[in-house]
């Protein structure tokens, strides 16, 4: 975890001591980045910029961090489920013999992805809005579908490519130089075509994938229709040029033309979609933010796990992950940051951080705080190459054989009006013992079987859903509240009385 840290770039440095013309600039970078390898998925001879060995290397490396940033979610039966699908994909995949690893994040954030080498993920988030097997399966080949096509190296290829080109030409070229924003910002936009090149890809992919072991790929174009809701909707759409994704609307009609043109050309039919096998099977699962491990209710921060509690200010966004909790004003100007501190004592924590983050002390000092004893640290950290600065105030709790830290940041500008915001919030820390806010439980998905048609709505609110919530379970279930429902249909609603 760090605080903050002002990058430094030597790449302009080491350019200009060299003159070359850019046609030798770029012959010279491939050179350096190794040779051709064959895209398993397209065929062809692509410059890459790690071996498979080196890929496979990097996801084994990052896998741990994402899991120490999302957490694992405890379900060995849905575990167990996105393992076997995933293995049973990938081996009629373009990559059979690379060996993949599918893991389930704690997080409720709408989410899947892949790293290099074979490492997919999915959140409980994106689960519990999956309806049917289908939808799963779909999104599942689509992410295999960006580690079978290398997506991962070559998008890091096509960086590297891009930013020395674009550094050599700053450096060589006084044209260039006087409009390296316009040129900068090109090249960004090239980047993001290239990343919706890689989407479209991976949906095709997908479409082959699902269709291959069994499924309908059209349940996969009809997730789109979800993501879009989520998204905000036709409306609420940023330009797909501006985006690193196509369309969701775009992508549902694209998808299904691909899911019928496999179909036809695979001869399978009845295909399968599974939706009361995967709603029986995702009945339980957890829903939204767990506020066992933190949440904000009237401006107080609770954690019921480890019970203790401070105030946040008003109108600050609260970002609870598994590591820290960041809390930033919406000017954007500033933030604190809360997390575990490194360390034994209160002296030895203080010590390691201003080493670690290479701080100057200002000055500190031993205090209490609730009764716990504390350690207050004004320090700055500058970058030594612009000279810019940051202010920190950092105050360490020792709460038992814990010891947290509180970290206000703030331009040397804004540092003062922010101080006295900074010490009611770390001089607010305190023991959490309200029994009403320890026994806090998450929302769990319920999977109930529609004794009565009607409206989906009239449904959801017959089953609990209150008003200002039917929109959103409209969504998990993927259908729209007017949207007529037979009776013995299996719904997604919330759980309650367990």
């Amino acid at each position: 975890m760090k605080i903050v840290t002002l990058s430094v770039n030597l790449s302009k440095t080491i350019i200009r001591q060299t003159r070359l013309s850019p046609f030798l600039w770029g012959l010279l970078l491939l050179l350096t980045l190794g040779s051709c390898s064959i895209n398993p998925v397209t065929g062809k001879r692509q410059p890459l910029v790690m071996s498979e060995e080196r890929e496979v290397a990097l996801g084994k490396q990052s896998d741990p961090q994402v899991v120490a940033a999302f957490g694992l979610y405890e379900d060995q039966k849905l575990q167990q489920y996105i393992n076997a699908e995933g293995q049973r994909m990938a081996a009629v995949s373009h990559r059979p013999d690379l060996k993949f690893t599918f893991r389930l994040l704690d997080s409720p954030v709408v989410n899947a992805f892949a790293l290099p080498g074979g490492y997919v993920y999915f959140t409980r988030g994106i689960m519990a809005h999956f309806s049917n097997e289908a939808e799963f399966a779909g999104v599942l080949g689509h992410e295999i579908g960006h580690v079978t096509g290398r997506h991962g190296a070559l998008q890091q290829r096509n960086q590297i490519l891009s930013q020395v080109g674009l550094i050599a030409g700053i450096v060589l070229s006084p044209e260039i130089a006087s409009m390296a924003n316009e040129v900068a910002q090109g090249v960004q936009l090239l980047m993001l075509r290239n990343s919706r090149e890689h989407e479209s890809e991976s949906d095709k992919l997908g479409v082959e994938y699902s269709t291959a072991v069994g499924y309908d790929a059209n349940q996969m174009a009809n997730f789109f229709q979800t993501i879009s809701r989520l998204s905000g909707g036709a409306s609420q759409q940023i330009p797909t040029f501006m985006s690193t994704h196509p369309n969701p609307l775009d992508r549902y009609d694209r998808v299904h033309r691909l899911a019928d043109k496999a179909q036809a050309e695979s001869g399978k039919t009845n295909l399968e979609i599974g939706r009361e096998s995967y709603l029986k099977m995702i009945d339980g699962l957890k829903y939204g933010e767990d506020p066992r491990q933190g949440y904000v209710e009237n401006n107080v921060f609770y954690h019921p796990e480890l019970k203790f509690e401070f105030p946040v200010p008003r109108n600050w966004t609260v970002n609870n992950t598994p590591q820290q909790v960041q809390i930033v004003p919406k000017e954007g100007d500033g933030a604190m940051i809360f997390t575990f501190a490194p360390g034994n004592t209160l002296r030895e924590a203080g010590s390691q951080i201003v080493q670690q983050y290479q701080l100057t002390v200002e000055g500190q000092q031993d205090t209490r705080i609730n009764g716990f004893p504390a350690l207050v640290i004004k320090s700055k950290q500058t970058n030594a190459q612009s000279g810019q600065s940051i202010d920190l105030l950092s105050t360490l709790i020792q709460d038992g054989q814990s010891i947290f830290v509180f970290h206000g940041i703030a331009t040397p500008q804004r540092y003062n009006g922010y101080r006295a915001t900074f010490e009611r919030t770390m001089n607010g820390y305190a023991r959490l013992t309200d029994q009403s806010k320890i026994n806090v439980q998450p929302e769990r998905i319920s999977v109930v079987t529609v004794s009565r048609g009607g409206t989906l709505e009239s449904v959801l609110r017959a089953n609990g859903i209150s008003g200002d919530r039917i929109e959103e379970f409209s969504i998990v279930n993927g259908m729209k509240k007017n949207e007529q429902v037979p009776a013995g249909t299996m719904i997604k609603v919330l759980q309650r009385g367990r």
